[in-house]
């Protein structure tokens, strides 16, 4: 675990050991796409855990598909967003602000034109979402044309332009979890028969033309993009089918020269070493309920440089320390984890007192 507490050089920045804070949407924003004015004592609280990449945060209006998700595509969103990333660095921290576009996991009751969602293809994600309603069913999404798919990517590249215009230290491209970029990678969600679809090569092609594009407008060293082979999630159920893609993906990503590339694992061991191999820069690793005795054992291993933690540093604020000082952790609350827009469960979660024993126990039950 020694490692673990050793700096490392990210893109333009050094980060003073190898946790990150995994993105975790929160559903805290206001109507308009802006965060709350709490979203900066929160991500400020948890500066210590040096990278933090954001809750995922939409590039246009049709990539929202939740509830009181954040937007980075109005000046208003720029003006709330300025005053997260100031705090976070004035605290000491890095932030990067997680670009997600949903694609056809929405519902239009969650989004400001309440229009039909997109999608690679017309074929529905099976699942229902929450809205002001309750549960609604989503609905079947409509297939983007050739000239919107390019559309999307120019979405991406302001969405990049207005999170540096806010002070973020860079940007992560969300290439996982069931969304847009997700759906075009997936044979399953992708049967188009232009050139984003068919080959592996096309399939990649979204993903690679937004990362590129990113790159290219703000700089290939504030630019990351998150990657989930064969998790199961939003109707996508990839299996190991997908498993060349992933590291032909790897070794395109490779040349860019990236911040770095987040891969979230369930398993699958095999891939994760190709695509080790295969991307040389910085990998961060997020393995969802990691044990606290094993977190550094990726790094140690070699098989990542930076370890990536979510619900534990959602309720510990002060997450680095407890780790290096063997304290007890907060138990966090997951009825609060979307409720509300206030401070329970969001800024409320007790950080130790650094002058007691590091033993002492300070827990919310």
């Amino acid at each position: 675990m020694k490692a673990l507490w050793t700096p490392i050089k990210l893109g333009g920045f050094t980060l003073p050991h190898r946790l990150a804070m995994a993105p975790m949407t929160r559903s805290r924003a206001r109507a308009d796409g802006t965060p709350s004015d709490l979203a900066a004592l929160y991500y400020a609280q948890r500066a210590s855990m040096g990278l933090l990449i954001t809750e995922g945060t939409q590039p246009s209006d049709d990539g929202q598909g939740y509830m009181a998700t954040p937007g980075i595509y109005t000046d208003d969103h720029v003006e709330k967003w300025r005053k997260v990333a100031t705090a976070v660095n004035d605290a000491g921290g890095h932030l990067f602000i997680q670009l997600m576009h949903v694609g056809r996991r929405s519902h239009p009751d969650n989004t400001p034109r309440h229009r039909q969602p997109v999608a690679p293809s017309a074929i529905p994600a099976g699942e229902e979402m929450f809205t002001a309603a309750g549960m609604q069913t989503v609905p079947t999404p409509r297939a983007l044309t050739t000239d919107e798919v390019a559309q999307t990517v120019k979405d991406f590249v302001h969405a990049a332009k207005c999170a540096m215009d806010a002070g973020a230290d860079g940007v992560e491209i969300h290439g996982a979890n069931g969304y847009l970029v997700h759906q075009f990678l997936a044979p399953d969600a992708n049967q188009r028969t232009d050139r984003y679809g068919g080959a592996m090569e096309n399939r990649a092609r979204f993903a690679l033309d937004v990362t590129r594009a990113v790159a290219d407008a703000i700089g290939a060293d504030r630019t990351a993009i998150r990657l989930s082979p064969g998790v199961p999630t939003g109707g996508i159920a990839e299996g190991d089918q997908n498993d060349d893609l992933y590291r032909y993906l790897a070794s395109e990503l490779n040349g860019i020269g990236l911040a770095y590339l987040h891969i979230l694992s369930i398993g699958n061991e095999a891939l994760l070493g190709d695509i080790r191999r295969n991307f040389d820069g910085v990998l961060i690793l997020n393995r969802p309920g990691r044990p606290r005795d094993q977190i550094g054992n990726d790094i140690d291993a070699g098989l990542a440089d930076i370890e990536a933690l979510g619900v534990m540093a959602l309720a510990n604020p002060d997450l680095p320390y407890r780790l290096k000082t063997g304290a007890a952790l907060n138990d966090a609350r997951k009825d609060l984890f979307y409720a509300g827009g206030g401070a329970e469960g969001y800024t409320d979660y007790p950080a130790l007192p650094r002058d007691r024993p590091s033993g002492t126990i300070f827990c919310r039950k």
